[in-house]
């Protein structure tokens, strides 16, 4: 319920009779403010964590009772009761409360209800504080699970349209003027590479963060004789978190991922900006369908790119994530501070958004179709085979670069003053700049030449992108 600011003075001005919240016990009398009751519970966005909230749980108790901490019966009543809980949750028969606050107390409630007191005997040994770190870490694993198979997805389209547009010639662009020839395929590649570092940003954040924080209680460790080398395994944790201080308040896993994530939106969104070059009259490189543009309202002509310019947008979101939890933390004594709280929400946001951007990318670049003739009419634009004059002139010629360079920006202004191709220019034009030159020159003015000779490693010559696609489908895709 979200209040306007005149109910929330009156609700500053009310005076509280009301018994005092179950979840505190006899510490407290009156029962918190209705405007508290506005800011302080979490059920509303971190009911997500109910799996691996049951998850933790279920560990837990299974070290309990491997430590006869708790009975093996109130081991097992506890386990049949969160199973039945996880249930009720996957059916969406649960009714969550707001007055319980969190998904802990809401989860333990029910199972009190469930199973009686024995419920009570699960919190043994443990605070929310390691526990909403333990479901955090298990819950930003799995985003991480998540990402690698979309981000490999994405891969395998790019790679598949790669080895179909290995031999076609596009320009390649610096200051999105044209540079030199390259090939489609060797464009779509350098995306392949970046979000192979993203994947690898991702499992070395995942290695980073799999340390298990339960056990650590509210933040100075438990007098009860826990195994949390055994909690940490039944977990899949590699290990135990080593200082209970740390373990409840540190939140750097969480940093971390937001910033991978906010790399890797980086990387979808540039992508995406070239799809909106693409796909625009004045480019024509390729073609999307209907189901990734949108018409206008008012101009029927119109076939907008809507999916790749929300792609673009939505790289905001998950930058002002990292930028929130960074302020969020900036100042935080040890341990837990309830700021933390608001840890959950942006990064909620941010990987949701990570996740619709990736699958928009990928259907982009498996529903793309290339509009060879036009890349290839555009190659031919800015003199993009300038730089291979000069190289001829250095190699066959055996002028030196810096000269050959003078020479080839001279013909470049020729060709300007003619409004001409380089390859319009007769052999005599090219003679009044510097006359050693030979109709053998001809044959590298050809964008289709010039990128048959870029054959050094990482090169756009055809048959490296051939061998590229191959050396990336090894690298990058399962077997």
């Amino acid at each position: 319920m979200k209040l306007k600011f005149n109910q929330t003075n009156k609700l500053l001005k009310q005076k509280n009779k009301s018994k005092a919240s179950s979840i505190w016990g006899g510490r407290f009398e009156g029962k918190p403010s209705e405007v508290m009751d506005q800011i302080n519970p979490s059920i509303d966005f971190d009911k997500r964590f109910y799996k691996q909230d049951i998850r933790g749980s279920k560990a837990h108790a299974e070290m309990l009772s491997a430590q006869k901490i708790i009975t093996q019966e109130d081991r097992d009543k506890i386990i049949t009761g969160l199973n039945q809980v996880e249930k009720e949750i996957d059916q969406e028969t649960f009714d969550f409360s707001r007055e319980l606050e969190d998904i802990h107390m809401n989860i333990e409630a029910r199972l009190a209800v469930l199973i009686g007191d024995t419920a009570g005997r699960l919190h043994t040994a443990r605070s929310r504080n390691d526990q909403v770190a333990t479901d955090f870490k298990l819950w930003i694993r799995d985003v991480i699970d998540a990402l690698d198979e979309q981000l490999m997805f994405l891969q395998t389209a790019l790679i598949d349209q790669a080895e179909a547009a290995a031999s076609t010639v596009m320009p390649g662009f610096t200051h999105l003027q044209v540079a030199q020839p390259v090939t489609f395929g060797h464009h779509l590649l350098a995306y392949v590479e970046m979000f192979g570092r993203d994947r690898e940003r991702l499992k070395d954040g995942r290695v980073r963060l799999n340390e298990c924080p339960l056990g650590a209680a509210a933040l100075a460790g438990t007098s009860f004789p826990i195994d949390r080398v055994m909690t940490a395994g039944i977990l899949d944790f590699d290990r135990p978190t080593a200082n209970s201080l740390d373990s409840v308040s540190d939140r750097d896993f969480a940093l971390e991922f937001l910033s991978t994530a906010s790399i890797c939106s980086i990387h979808l969104s540039r992508f995406a900006e070239e799809v909106v070059n693409w796909t625009s009259s004045q480019f024509n490189f390729i073609s999307l369908s209907d189901a990734f543009t949108t018409g206008s309202s008012i101009m029927p002509q119109k076939r907008n790119p809507d999916a790749a310019e929300l792609v673009r947008g939505k790289t905001g979101r998950v930058i002002g994530a990292l930028n929130s939890l960074l302020v969020m933390m900036k100042g935080l004594p040890l341990a837990f501070c309830k700021d933390m709280q608001e840890d959950k929400e942006p990064l909620f946001d941010a990987a949701e958004t990570l996740q619709v951007c990736i699958a928009a990318c990928t259907g982009m670049v498996l529903d793309m179709k290339a509009n060879v003739s036009a890349m290839e009419r555009a190659s031919e634009l800015g003199f993009s085979t300038a730089t291979d004059l000069a190289d001829w002139l250095v190699r066959v010629l055996n002028i030196p670069f810096r000269k050959a360079h003078h020479v080839t920006g001279a013909i470049v202004k020729l060709a300007e003053q003619q409004n001409c191709l380089l390859k319009e220019l007769s052999i005599g034009d090219l003679q009044s700049v510097e006359p050693k030159i030979t109709t053998e020159i001809y044959a590298i003015l050809e964008p289709a030449k010039s990128i048959d000779s870029r054959k050094s490693f990482g090169g756009t010559a055809p048959c490296n992108v051939k061998e590229a696609v191959l050396a990336a489908r090894q690298r990058f895709l399962k077997s």
